[in-house]
């Protein structure tokens, strides 16, 4: 497990972009926290970190973005998912196994349906600024 303290979009953005490096593809990061927790922030750091654009927003009406990294980074957000048939109809299952990254935000909604394999990426709010993000579920984040 590997945890850190951000006290700035900066912050969590350079995080994410140094854990970039650790990922491979078909990794799954399933993210868990509410609103304005800086998942969205942590997602433009993956896109950096794989060789991306600084386009980054919520998929939150699209359901998934995918940005032109390498590998592919698929951005899910799963807010508006609430059942096991709305998973289905946003084709989630299609891009397992593609060799992509998958990054998903809303994890909290489709945690039955997610691989054993899924790396949890928590985000807890310690106060209006700071963050504590937690990344567990593979020896290559502790």
């Amino acid at each position: 497990m590997r945890s850190i303290v951000t006290a700035s979009a900066q912050e969590t953005e350079s995080f994410a972009q140094e854990l970039a490096r650790l990922l491979r593809p078909d990794d799954i990061l399933a993210f868990f926290g509410g609103l304005g927790m800086g998942k969205t922030t942590f997602v433009r750091g993956l896109a950096r970190g794989l060789g991306g654009q600084d386009e980054v927003s919520s998929p939150t009406f699209s359901l998934v973005h995918e940005y032109g990294t390498q590998p592919k980074l698929y951005h899910f957000d799963m807010y508006r998912v609430t059942s096991l048939d709305d998973l289905y109809s946003t084709g989630f299952f299609d891009y397992l196994d593609t060799g992509a990254i998958l990054a998903i935000e809303w994890s909290e909604n489709i945690e039955g349906a997610l691989p054993d394999q899924a790396i949890q990426v928590r985000f807890e709010r310690l106060d209006d600024a700071r963050r504590r993000i937690t990344v567990e579920g593979d020896e290559r984040f502790c």
